[in-house]
């Protein structure tokens, strides 16, 4: 799969879109750290017909349709799994899970990072981190979960620790699921 491609198709379509997953934690450590299966992204609900159509254009169709939970696309060249996200007006996000709840998405919730060199909108190293809360882990989640931790040693190692740690400045990292 073409990550960049694929968001490219969403910012060009106007898709407020933010990588999770393992993507997301490669966006942080600004690099691809092991192989990824999907692109794990939270869409802004108010634009998941724009997102569906831009990710019709390149070949992806509803594998699994969980909506409002969650939609997975799959075309020839891989997945990628769509979470809708409904904002309210102070920016705090609710994604609908499968039980009749949601996942809660803070302000802090959002971030940046790189993939491929190119700056893309994430989910913060803290909202990687309660994801990863509360089940039993796989081999890809203690993977994503000892890289979180190597950026916060890696950023009590730094001068500008604090704006490492929440994404601002990972753009001076170097270069790269679900």
């Amino acid at each position: 799969m073409d990550v960049i491609q694929v968001l490219d198709a969403l910012d060009q379509a106007g898709v407020r879109h933010w990588v999770g997953g393992g993507w997301g934690v490669a966006a942080l450590a600004g690099r691809q750290t092991r192989p990824h299966r999907d692109l794990d992204l939270a869409v802004d609900a108010r634009d998941l017909g724009s997102c569906l159509t831009a990710l019709g254009q390149l070949g992806y169709a509803a594998e699994t349709d969980w909506l409002p939970a969650r939609i997975e696309l799959r075309s020839l060249s891989g997945w990628v799994d769509v979470h809708p996200v409904a904002f309210e007006e102070g920016g705090h996000g609710r994604q609908a899970d499968l039980d009749g709840g949601s996942f809660d998405y803070p302000p802090d919730a959002f971030s940046h990072g790189l993939i491929a060199g190119r700056s893309v909108p994430c989910l913060s190293a803290r909202q990687q981190r309660r994801f990863r809360a509360g089940y039993e882990h796989r081999p890809q989640d203690v993977h994503d979960l000892a890289q979180l931790d190597t950026l916060r040693e890696s950023a009590t190692h730094r001068p500008d620790s604090r704006s490492l740690m929440t994404g601002l400045t990972i753009s001076r990292c170097g270069p790269g699921s679900g």
